[in-house]
């Protein structure tokens, strides 16, 4: 049975790397694309500085950007947004796709887009064009639903590290914030994926990391006080950001005049004078972070100004973008507007005398660190990404400081993960009805040490009505157990159940894990925050 699950982990691990290939192909394709329109775009505001009657293509193609794009969302809603929502429901079981009509909608839709110049990023989208290609290869290669959800991770993983460059953080992102769950057969494939999509992506197209940012001064532990002001300030401008996201939504949903798929006008119209003004500023943000290092060495309160306005502009206009329910994500826009957060506090500090100036770097890539676990609330992702692009330890404990002080800022803000909350919305608005096929569906239980499952016999839990603990994974073997087996920590049971059976008020996985919960008398809540589920249905 032992050698039987390896040749099946293998088999899995091989169509992983399938789904990192074609992925890298995809995003790096999707990258090029955004790159090539962006410089076609800021061409066109170019010659509209040197004649005017450029503005009429402009307008033109922005307005055929606009019903393209819209159209496209029109046909499938969920090609709009950044697409990690839609990810984290169909891991939840929540949401079923059809993956190829989202890819290739999602491809086109988003270059279009993003290319424009619009404040949104490419990240998201580029999760869920890899998310399709997991799906699309389980499809093809006639996956059960436990191993589809997998490759989907995997694919998900694959898409993030394409866009970013970072495999690693590619593959923790989507265990820590998507997936949200750290078992070695979901790591190990969505590493292996993120893997091959980078190196597709790097040796195919030449694509290097997007936001290499180089600092040679390690941060002065005396001046670590910086440090708690910037994560205070980072965690309250985050959780303002979330606020504003989610008010400027029901303002859309009063405007009347246009159809919902063509609110895209709205951003596309408001962006032309910022274009033509403060074209660094356009695009996800990755040109400007990469322009800080030269900005900040100027000195005087103008230069604080102009960041402090850059910001304003950045966060207002990212959530007009972004609210418009264009396909495009809000990755990068966030990372930029920690940068600049960074440097305005930084350049104040200098006028004030309080910092010097070859440090305010260091803050830039701190805050884009605290600013994402803030919004995200991802910590270790945000850790680890900023790390892989900087290529450096130096700033590993300042990274970690800022990023949990923000995030502890959101917390006691009653702040929560931004993408869980998306997806919360849309699933609450959602029509999908549960579909009872009568089949078995599985559930994956983690044992931790401090269960109550702990020590206890099979026999001894009292187990939802038809359901049974197929096998245990355990070290490495897998068990087959009979009621007097005992359940030790750092077990993982596999539980069957039947999904045709119609607890009320509904079956769910919730329902059957809270009804185990009780049955060993169990903390729900506590406990719950400890374990993960992956159910097949």
């Amino acid at each position: 049975m032992k050698d039987e699950a390896n040749r099946t982990n293998i088999k899995l691990l091989l169509q992983a790397l399938l789904v990192g290939i074609c992925t890298g192909v995809v995003v790096g394709l999707f990258r090029f694309g955004i790159e090539k329109t962006s410089g076609f775009w800021l061409y066109l505001f170019q010659l509209a500085h040197q004649n005017p009657l450029w503005f009429i293509a402009i307008i033109i193609g922005f307005i055929a950007v606009a019903v393209i794009a819209g159209y496209f969302v029109k046909q499938y809603p969920h090609v709009g947004g950044s697409g990690i929502p839609e990810v984290k429901l169909q891991l939840q079981g929540k949401l079923s796709l059809q993956w190829f009509p989202i890819l290739w909608r999602k491809l086109i839709g988003g270059i279009l887009v993003i290319g424009t110049g619009l404040f949104l990023g490419p990240e998201g989208p580029s999760l869920q064009l890899g998310s399709t290609i997991g799906q699309g290869v389980a499809q093809g290669c006639k996956q059960n639903k436990l191993k589809t959800r997998i490759l989907l991770a995997t694919g998900a993983s694959s898409g993030l590290s394409a866009a970013f460059g970072a495999p690693l953080s590619g593959a923790l992102f989507v265990l820590e914030e998507v997936f949200h769950n750290f078992s070695p057969l979901v790591w190990m494939n969505a590493l292996a994926g993120a893997i091959a999509s980078n190196f597709v992506v790097s040796n195919l197209f030449g694509i290097r990391h997007a936001l290499a940012i180089q600092y040679n001064y390690s941060f002065p532990i005396s001046l670590y006080w910086h440090l708690l002001i910037l994560g205070i300030l980072l965690g309250l401008l985050g959780h303002l950001y979330k606020v504003g996201l989610f008010s400027l939504k029901k303002v859309y949903a009063k405007i009347t005049i246009l159809p919902r798929w063509l609110h895209g006008l709205i951003p596309l119209a408001i962006l032309i004078p910022i274009a033509y003004f403060w074209p660094l500023i356009t695009g996800p943000g990755n040109r400007l972070i990469l322009a800080l290092p030269n900005i900040i060495t100027k000195t005087g309160w103008g230069i604080v100004g102009m960041l402090a306005f850059y910001y304003v502009m950045r966060i207002v206009f990212s959530i007009v973008a972004y609210d418009s329910g264009l396909p495009s994500g809000i990755f990068l826009p966030i990372l930029t507007m920690g940068a600049l957060i960074g440097a305005t506090y930084g350049m104040m500090m200098v006028q004030l005398g309080l910092l010097p100036q070859r440090l305010v770097v260091n803050l830039v890539i701190f805050s884009m660190a605290g600013y994402f676990a803030a919004i995200i609330r991802a910590p270790f992702t945000a850790i680890i990404l900023i790390t892989e692009m900087v290529g450096s330890l130096l700033h590993l404990m300042p990274l970690a400081v800022v990023a949990f002080i923000a995030l502890l800022v959101d917390e006691l803000l009653g702040g929560k993960p931004i993408y869980g909350l998306l997806a919360a919305a849309m699933d609450k608005s959602s029509d999908h009805k549960a579909n009872y096929t009568g089949q078995a569906d599985t559930m994956a239980l983690p044992v931790y040490e401090s269960s109550r499952l702990v020590d206890k016999t099979i026999s001894e839990v009292q187990w939802p009505v038809d359901t049974r603990v197929r096998t245990i994974h355990r070290d490495g073997d897998e068990i087959i157990p009979n009621g007097q087996t005992i359940i030790r920590g750092g077990d993982m049971l596999i539980l069957e159940f039947d999904s045709s059976l119609k607890y009320q008020p509904q079956l769910s996985s919730d329902f059957l894990f809270n009804w185990i919960l009780s049955s060993v008398k169990t903390n729900a809540k506590t406990f719950s925050n400890q374990i993960n589920i992956e159910v097949d249905g």
